[in-house]
């Protein structure tokens, strides 16, 4: 069951409109990562043991470096922590589980999450998870307004709901438009950590150049690209100034694609 929707306003004066994820998609998503993270954990503890052979036997009978504890300590810390850090900032804010409920994290502005929020909200895992299976964590989450445990208040994230493919909408002219041109975001322009330079407005200048592109005449058209191009690409460390209209074009309309799936939301 979805929540309420809540509008977020972004530092463009962009206003958006998400379903904020709640209890039961937070903990089903926690639940899938957490088994993924017992698997890989089992594994490494496996691999260490094929690698050490015998002789993890024989630390145990006598006592265990306090090197090769403290190694494998941090070895496991730094895997169940980067797991949420890195697939959240690297992914558009979403781990293998929240990807499978249907759920990301965002900016409380609905930008993409940043490092830093990312490493600040994961962190403070270690206060949520108090007294013991996450149960200040749970609290805060059912009691908050934005469903918000205490990692997302301190770093100024959301958690909402994806809100994609719900109904098969019917093409658009836009969408026959790209598809008669041999165009998929499958492979994309630019790696996804490159995205997070583009923000709401560039997402509104993109669309809105998209949707008016077939009704233009020729002339037009090649300077409204040109333009456009001169303005996102720096952004993204692409140069436009020795490819060719068409080429311009093609690129534009493939990087639409990829802020698609990142910006548009059906609710």
């Amino acid at each position: 069951m979805k929540t309420e929707p809540v509008d977020i306003k972004t530092p463009e004066y962009v206003s958006l409109q998400f379903h904020v994820a709640g209890l039961g998609s937070r903990a089903a998503a926690f639940i899938v990562d957490t088994i993924l993270l017992v698997i890989i954990n089992i594994l490494i503890v496996i691999a260490l043991i094929f690698g050490l052979n015998a002789s993890i036997f024989e630390y145990m009978e006598t006592d265990m470096p306090s090197y090769l504890f403290a190694g494998v300590l941090i070895l496991m810390f730094l895997l169940n922590w980067g797991y949420y850090v890195v697939l959240e900032y690297f992914t558009g804010g979403r781990t293998l589980g929240k990807k499978m409920v249907g759920i990301r994290v965002i900016q409380e502005n609905g930008h993409s999450i940043t490092l830093l929020a990312s490493v600040i909200r994961n962190f403070l895992r270690i206060i949520d998870i108090l007294p013991a299976n996450y149960f200040v964590g749970m609290l805060m989450i059912f009691f908050h307004s934005k469903h918000k445990r205490l990692g997302d208040l301190v770093a100024g994230t959301i958690v909402v709901h994806e809100r994609r493919g719900k109904k098969k909408k019917k093409v658009s002219k836009l969408d026959k438009f790209i598809a008669e041109k041999g165009l998929s975001s499958e492979g994309g322009l630019v790696e996804e950590w490159a995205l997070k330079s583009l923000g709401a407005k560039e997402w509104k200048l993109l669309k809105t150049y998209a949707e008016r592109l077939d009704t233009l005449n020729a002339d037009d058209r090649i300077v409204l690209t040109r333009k456009l191009a001169d303005i996102l690409f720096p952004k993204i460390e692409l140069d436009p100034s020795s490819k060719h209209y068409d080429e311009l074009e093609d690129m534009l309309l493939v990087l639409y694609l990829q802020m698609k799936e990142e910006w548009e939301y059906e609710l």
